[in-house]
C-alpha cells in the first residue's frame, strides 16, 4: 500500500515554524524567506484540511491540531536526522578490506597501518594479499592496490607510483674488499634476479657493461624476496621504487650508481566507481597517496 505522504519542504517549515511560533525566525533556521516559509505552510495546511496556526497581528499561535500533528513530525524528523548521521558514520568507519599483492603488502603497506590506525581509529582495514586480480562484484573487497598499465574497465582508478627500476644493496658492500665505484665493480658481487635474469642485463647495457655473466646469482619469483636478501647483504638487486623505498629511507638499502631505468607499469588504486567517494575509501585513498608523496620527497632527499 502506498503511503500518503505531504511535502518534506512543507513538514519542515511547519516543524520549524511551530517550535519558534514565528515564520520569521523558522525563515532565518532554513536559510528560506519569511514569505516562503508561509507559503510552505499554507500549502501543507490545504492539502491535508487542517489550520495549523492562528495568525495574529506580530503573533503566531498554534493551533491544538497544529500542537499534535508537531509531536509526529518532529518524532519523524530526528528518527531521519538519526537515521542519516548513523549511515554516514557507518560509511566513515567500520571494515574496509584492500586487495594487494604480497610484495607490495609486505614492503610497502604492512609497516605503515599503525598510523593509519592511530589517526582513523574508526576504520577497521582488512588486508587481503594474493596476486590475482580481485572481482569487486563477486568479493568482499572495498579498494585494491594493482601493479600494471592502470587500464581498469569500469573501475575508479588513481595512480600512486610512477616506478623506476634501480641496484639496491646492503650499505656493507660499500666497505667490503670489493667495494662498488663503478657498474663493473658488480663483477665481484653475487647479482640477486627477479624471476628471470633480463632486467640485470638491460640495466648492464644501459651502463655500459655488455660482458658480464649473468648465469650467476639466486632467482625469486617474488620481488619481496630479493630485496630481503640484498638487505641481509647476499648481493645486489634490481628494485623497483615503491618496494625498496622503506628500505631505502631507513638506511638498510643504499643506491650504489644513480642509474635507473624506467619500468612501463606502475602501482594503481582502484575501486568500484559506485563507491570511489564513500567516505572511508576516500580517506584510504588520500593517507596512500599522502604516504607515497612522503617516500618520493624523503627518496629526493638522499639523492
Amino acid at each position: 500500500m502506498a503511503r500518503r505522504l505531504p511535502s518534506l519542504n512543507g513538514l519542515r517549515a511547519f516543524e520549524a515554524a511551530a517550535r519558534h511560533e514565528s515564520f520569521t525566525k523558522a525563515a532565518d533556521e532554513l536559510c528560506v524567506t519569511q514569505g516562503a516559509v508561509s507559503h510552505q505552510v499554507k500549502a501543507l495546511e490545504a492539502e491535508l484540511g487542517v489550520k495549523f496556526f492562528n495568525r495574529e497581528p506580530k503573533r503566531l499561535i498554534i493551533t491544538e491540531a497544529g500542537r499534535r500533528y508537531l509531536e509526529v513530525v518532529r518524532d519523524a524528523l530526528d528518527r531521519i536526522a538519526a537515521g542519516t548521521d548513523s549511515l554516514q558514520q557507518r560509511q566513515n568507519a567500520g571494515v574496509l578490506t584492500v586487495s594487494t599483492s604480497p610484495n607490495f603488502a609486505s614492503k610497502w603497506l604492512v609497516h605503515r597501518l599503525g598510523r593509519f590506525a592511530e589517526a582513523h581509529p574508526g576504520i577497521d582495514l582488512r588486508v587481503s594479499a594474493n596476486m590475482h586480480h580481485v572481482d569487486f562484484a563477486r568479493e568482499d573487497i572495498d579498494i585494491a592496490v594493482r601493479h600494471g598499465d592502470g587500464t581498469e574497465h569500469g573501475l575508479h582508478v588513481t595512480r600512486l607510483y610512477t616506478e623506476e627500476l634501480l641496484p639496491v644493496c646492503s650499505p656493507a658492500l660499500l666497505a667490503g674488499p670489493h667495494p662498488l665505484r663503478q657498474p663493473r665493480d658488480l663483477m665481484h658481487h653475487t647479482l640477486l634476479h627477479m624471476d628471470h635474469r633480463q632486467d640485470w642485463s638491460k640495466w648492464l647495457v644501459a651502463a655500459g657493461v655488455g660482458d658480464m655473466d649473468l648465469s650467476r646469482g639466486p632467482v625469486f619469483n617474488q620481488a619481496s624476496m630479493g630485496i630481503d636478501a640484498a638487505v641481509d647483504g647476499q648481493g645486489v638487486a634490481l628494485a623497483r621504487t615503491g618496494l625498496a623505498a622503506h628500505d631505502l629511507i631507513a638506511g638498510r638499502l643504499i643506491r650504489p650508481f644513480d642509474l635507473a631505468l624506467a619500468v612501463p607499469y606502475a602501482y594503481w588504486i582502484v575501486c568500484p566507481k559506485a563507491t570511489a567517494n564513500l567516505p572511508k575509501i576516500t580517506t584510504f585513498r588520500d593517507w596512500l597517496l599522502a604516504e607515497a608523496a612522503e617516500d618520493v620527497r624523503r627518496l629526493a632527499d638522499l639523492a
